[in-house]
């Protein structure tokens, strides 16, 4: 089973990881595997909609199904087996309105085409695909899982308020379009995407809520270029709920349960999914702070200093 949303969620981390570590990866003589290993994953997706384009109407969302509750037909969850082994029918889901998923994609081809800036050919073809996808996610509104579709058993998603400000905050950072800016500030997007209330997915990154992600790189924005007046306002409230989201994620506050080896556990009892996405956003926002010449405080350090 092949969904573009956890396709994408992978990519978008080594993606991230290639911008804020590039000099590490090529003293380790790694770094032209990295870009390899992104290029796949943006060919792949510029392949699942017309990337030519300068407007859609369709993606396709997932190749193959993975309900066995049907019977033993051979699928993708019943038999395990490699592609080229692969002999059974899978079947092509194509979205016709998938806000979310179009703007998370559009966040990872804007994201990719920092990294191929120096291949400007490539690098702009991504930035098109992320316009055509983020356009098309804006226009034809509604979840690329909808009630009763194979997706939605397993990689269900709830909205997309939140990929709308992750795909207009990294559309922003790779165009300098002000236009992705004010649409990634605007406080009533913020409101829609649950930035201003808690609740117990509140700090979890996850397929389904980029929220986290986003705070965390429009605190890089205010930390980096500090865009100022209309925009101070609500990037400093995205840095302070970034700096609360760090605590949360420390033993002291109990905002969520671990196992008894320590392991936070994100996941409410559901598959264990999260807790890598959670290492994600805490490695992340490290990586802003050493990036400033500031140290990564011991956990005591910090809880001290709060009280």
């Amino acid at each position: 089973m092949s969904p573009r949303s956890q396709l994408e969620f992978c990519q978008k981390d080594t993606r991230h990881d290639h911008i804020q570590s590039a000099a590490k990866y090529e003293a380790a003589g790694e770094l032209e595997h990295v870009k390899g290993i992104i290029k796949w994953g943006t060919d792949y997706l510029l392949k699942t909609f017309n990337s030519s384009a300068d407007t859609i109407d369709s993606i396709v969302a997932q190749v193959g199904e993975g309900d066995t509750s049907k019977g033993p037909d051979a699928n993708d969850h019943y038999c395990w087996m490699r592609p080229e082994d692969i002999d059974y029918t899978r079947p092509v889901y194509e979205c016709h309105s998938c806000s979310d998923l179009a703007s998370k994609m559009a966040a990872s081809l804007a994201a990719a085409s920092i990294v191929f800036k120096d291949s400007k050919t490539y690098s702009d073809k991504l930035v098109h695909g992320a316009k055509t996808l983020f356009q098309y996610g804006r226009l034809q509104r509604g979840r690329y899982s909808p009630g009763g579709t194979d997706p939605a058993i397993f990689y269900n998603s709830t909205g997309y308020w939140d990929e709308f400000l992750w795909g207009g905050s990294w559309l922003y950072f790779a165009t300098g379009n002000s236009s992705y800016l004010q649409l990634a500030t605007a406080p009533a997007l913020a409101k829609h995407a649950g930035a201003f209330w808690g609740g117990p997915d509140y700090g979890v990154f996850s397929w389904d809520n980029k929220l986290t992600g986003s705070q965390v790189l429009l605190s890089r924005l205010r930390l980096f270029l500090s865009p100022g007046y209309p925009y101070e306002e609500i990037l400093s409230t995205f840095h302070n709920q970034t700096g609360n989201i760090m605590c949360s994620y420390l033993p002291f506050f109990k905002s969520f349960n671990r196992t008894k080896g320590g392991l936070i556990q994100l996941n409410h009892g559901h598959v264990l999914r999260e807790e890598k996405m959670a290492s994600s956003a805490n490695s992340l926002c490290r990586a802003e702070l050493e990036s400033r010449g500031l140290k990564w405080r011991s956990m005591r350090t910090f809880v001290d200093d709060m009280f």
